[in-house]
């Protein structure tokens, strides 16, 4: 009796979302691809023809019946007797859109599976826009039983509303559970997707493929590293992060059920992670909204060093511009600093003297101003008048504009000396100051793959060491004005991240005066926050869609 197994090609790819004509040719490629391999069947991920999130989008009538059409088409195609494909797409059934997924075969839609647990927490907002489907039982490919869970399908909640589908599937007969999957990137997140995982397959006694898409759609990056385990736990495959990739697996049925011995890829993480996520996020929204390149302020400080840095090694050096915009405030070393990275990065640099448009700012409101004394206002100007400038440049080019404020700085309102609330995308929006200097240091010893920029030593070193500030004013830095940022991220940490309170933040060994005056920032610098361009996600809770807080808010924990 001839081995019986199953050739199953994993497709993680880069859909963009509302491109259903281009991601229905990328699903058509990837069966090509798989057809070439031998393939019984070809995976994509959830929403992979609407591209995912789709938000709000889903709801128009002309897109979902495009999503149909071209799932109809791609049906059709299969009656070439080649791969069958599992593609997850929006569907109207009975007057219900769902969340679901296709099995396209033999030139037809042989199968829908709708998905039952539908996440609202974070950045989901799945159950305003999609009805619940049913936990239905596995679907037949080549006579093998497919259970097809979609991605919160396997993320097990003790609720009155969860369905356990995986208890379903296992109840009805599947052999092999495969979960296509919209999963954004955080930090960590590759162990928390491992344990939930191994807890299905534990409680199922059945091997899993997770197949996630890898991309960046506005603030969410999806990471990809796909994989399976075996029903003992082993991995049986693991795919790359950051990247697209086709991989076919061969599934064999054995005395213990089925079993693959695929290829297992590296997968970075911590810093690493955090930095590809960056250059992936900024890439993705370039590309995919159609900018010719990016322009930025190049302060000669480590935030506008480190997104020129993310900007080259996304996009390549001769799509990157930076402006130097000095004042009278500005020291020499931000000068030399700056012009001795764009040198290492290779691009186009320019020095701007702004201080034309601020003295004519302040000629012009010195009727207004006459008696009062200089405070920050004139400061601010600075910001403005580099702010104007920059967007003046975009306009004229069409250069997107990146702006460089650290998450540190965005928290307490500080983030607008180089103009960083002006701009169309901000790749460090997410990352505090501290991690900021970790990121720098990295990436003079390091670059993700598929990295643009010149390898080694890019940002100087002295912009890595002096003191944070991207000008000195008078021997002034921001931590005149702000804890050390050690401190300041801590805090914040516990703030925003943990939604600690007053009492439990002072707990961890913080001065009350300074957890007091970091709050009141905090709360205060909303409105600016809702301002700010959008910007790469990296932590488990940044100011974006899943940390929504009030403008007007008076509430503050019990002292």
């Amino acid at each position: 009796m001839s081995e019986q197994q199953i050739k199953i090609t994993l497709a993680q790819l880069n859909p963009t979302v509302g491109d259903v004509t281009g991601n229905a040719a990328k699903a058509r490629a990837a069966r090509e691809r798989a057809k070439a391999d031998g393939a019984d069947l070809v995976v994509l991920s959830e929403l992979f023809i609407a591209g995912y999130p789709p938000e709000d989008l889903v709801l128009k009538p002309a897109f979902q019946s495009a999503c149909r059409a071209a799932i109809e088409e791609l049906a059709r195609e299969t009656a070439d007797g080649g791969p069958a494909v599992l593609v997850g797409t929006p569907w109207v059934e009975d007057g219900k859109l769902y969340n679901a997924c296709a099995l396209l075969d033999e030139g037809r839609i042989a199968a829908l599976r709708f998905k039952a647990n539908l996440p609202n927490y974070g950045v989901f907002d799945e159950k305003r826009l999609f009805a619940r489907g049913p936990a239905s039982g596995p679907v037949t490919v080549r006579g093998v039983r497919i259970g097809v869970p979609i991605c919160e399908d396997i993320w097990l909640e003790e609720s009155e509303e969860y369905e356990n589908v995986v208890e379903c599937l296992g109840e009805t007969g599947a052999e092999i559970l495969i979960v296509p999957n919209g999963s954004p990137y955080a930090r960590d997140k590759t162990d928390l997707r491992l344990s939930i995982v191994a807890a299905r397959v534990t409680e199922s006694g059945l091997p899993l493929i997770y197949l996630n898409e890898i991309g960046g759609q506005d603030e969410l990056i999806f990471d990809g590293a796909s994989f399976a385990l075996n029903a003992d736990l082993s991995v049986a495959a693991q795919l790359p992060a950051f990247e697209e990739n086709i991989t076919t697996l061969v599934w064999r049925k054995t005395a213990d059920g089925w079993r693959c011995n695929g290829p297992v890829a590296e997968v970075v993480e911590g810093d690493r992670a955090d930095y590809a996520a960056c250059v992936l996020g900024l890439r993705d929204y370039v590309r995919k909204t159609g900018f010719p390149g990016v322009l930025l302020g190049v302060s000669g400080g480590i935030d506008s060093a480190l997104c020129a840095a993310i900007a080259v090694d996304a996009l390549g050096a001769d799509k990157v511009r930076g402006v130097m915009l000095p004042f009278r405030y500005t020291a020499q070393v931000s000068l030399d600093d700056a012009a001795k990275l764009a040198t290492a990065l290779g691009i186009r640099y320019e020095v701007l003297p702004i201080a034309d448009a601020v003295n004519g700012f302040e000629k012009i409101l010195a009727p207004v101003f006459a008696g009062l004394e200089r405070d920050i206002t004139e400061e601010n100007l600075q910001a403005r008048a580099r702010g104007t400038l920059l967007m003046a440049i975009s306009n004229k080019t069409g250069a997107m504009v990146v702006t460089t404020g650290n998450k540190s700085e965005m928290s307490v309102g500080y983030a607008t000396l180089y103009g960083d609330m002006n701009g169309g995308f901000n790749p460090i929006k997410d990352i505090y100051k501290t991690e900021v200097f970790r990121l720098s240091a990295l990436r003079n010893s390091w670059k993700p793959d598929g990295a643009l920029g010149p390898s080694g030593e890019v940002i100087p070193p002295n912009i890595i060491t002096r003191p944070p500030t991207a000008e000195l004013r008078d021997n002034q830095t921001d931590q005149d004005s702000l804890p050390p940022y050690d401190i300041l991220d801590g805090i914040l940490e516990c703030l925003v991240e943990r939604e600690c309170s007053f009492e439990d933040t002072v707990a961890r060994g913080y001065d009350p005066a300074i957890v007091k005056r970091v709050e009141h920032l905090l709360y205060v610098s909303e409105y600016k926050r809702r301002q700010a361009p959008p910007g790469v996600k990296i932590s488990s809770r940044n100011f974006g869609r899943d940390r929504r807080y009030p403008i007007t808010n008076a509430f503050r924990d019990a002292r």
